[in-house]
C-alpha cells in the first residue's frame, strides 16, 4: 500500500517526519532516481528511496526508550563541539533513535528517544498538550501571589504562557532557596527557567521528573530503559497518568 514519503523515511529511522519533510523540500531525496520535492508524494513498497545518494534501509523495528538525562549532555544526535550527546549515552541501542523534544545542557531528567517519527511528531505538536513535570531549585521563596502568576501564565519573550500547575514542595530559609514543582504542557525555549525568572526566582538546578506518565524515579542519572507496550499505547492514545514525587 502506498505511503507518504516522509512517513516512510521517518519509519526507516532517517529522521523525524518534520526533518524528513525538510530533506524532501530541499531536494535531498530521490525515488527511483527522480528527485522529489513535493510533500505528500506517495511511494510504494519496492520503490528505491535515496537520501543524498544513499539508499534508506527498510522500515526498522520501532523502539522507544526513556532516559534519565545526565547534566552536561546535549539533546542532539551529534554535536559540532564534540560534547557528549544523548545518543552517546544510549550506546547499546542499535536502532537509529532521536530525542523527542529537548532538555537544556544543564537540565536533567526524563527524555524520550525513539525511531517512531509519527509518534515523535504527534508528541511535539502543540495541540497534544502532554504534561511535563519539572522540579526546580530556585533562589528565594515564591509567595502565593507569585505561584498564582505562574499558574495563570506569565509573559515570556512577549507571549503569555499557558496555564500551569505550580507548588512549593520544599523550602530552605537558611539558604534562601526553595524547590518548586512546575507542570507545563508547552515546549518553548528555556520555558521553565524563563517562567521562574519572570516571577523573580532564577533557577539554580532543574530536573524533569516526568514526561506524560513516564517517570525516571527508578533510573539513575544516565540510565535508560525500553518502554513497556502499555506505556507506548498511553502515549499514542494521548492518555496520561497524573502523579508526581516532587523530588530533586
Amino acid at each position: 500500500m502506498a505511503e507518504r514519503l516522509q512517513k516512510v523515511m521517518a519509519q526507516a529511522g532517517v529522521a523525524s517526519r518534520r526533518a524528513s519533510e525538510k530533506l524532501i523540500s530541499d531536494g535531498h531525496v530521490t525515488v527511483n532516481g527522480q528527485t522529489i520535492t513535493e510533500l505528500g508524494t506517495r511511494v510504494n513498497p519496492g520503490d528505491k528511496i535515496e537520501v543524498n545518494g544513499s539508499p534508506i534501509e527498510g522500515s526498522e523495528k520501532l523502539v522507544y526508550y526513556l532516559l534519565n538525562k545526565p547534566r552536561g549532555v546535549v539533546t542532539t544526535a551529534s554535536d559540532e563541539k564534540g560534547r557528549t550527546t544523548v545518543i552517546d549515552v544510549l550506546d547499546e541501542v542499535k536502532e537509529r533513535v532521536y530525542p523527542v523534544g529537548r532538555l537544556d545542557y544543564d537540565t536533567t531528567g526524563a527524555l524520550l528517544l525513539t525511531n517512531d517519527g509519527e509518534l515523535a511528531n504527534q508528541l511535539m505538536h502543540p495541540r497534544y498538550k502532554i504534561d511535563k513535570v519539572y522540579v526546580a531549585k530556585v533562589k528565594g521563596i515564591p509567595t502565593n501571589d507569585e505561584l498564582k502568576a505562574l499558574r495563570l501564565g506569565v509573559v515570556v519573550a512577549g507571549k503569555k504562557t499557558a496555564e500551569a500547575r505550580a507548588d512549593v514542595v520544599r523550602t530552605d530559609h537558611k539558604k534562601g532557596t526553595a524547590t518548586v514543582q512546575l507542570t507545563i504542557h508547552e515546549g518553548r525555549y528555556h520555558q521553565v527557567k524563563e517562567m521562574l525568572k519572570a516571577v523573580g526566582h532564577p533557577v539554580i538546578k532543574l530536573h524533569r521528573e516526568r514526561y506524560g506518565m513516564l517517570e525516571v524515579a527508578d533510573l539513575l542519572s544516565g540510565e535508560y530503559r525500553a518502554l513497556r507496550h502499555d506505556e507506548v499505547q498511553y502515549l499514542k492514545n494521548g492518555r496520561q497518568i497524573r502523579k508526581s514525587s516532587g523530588r530533586l
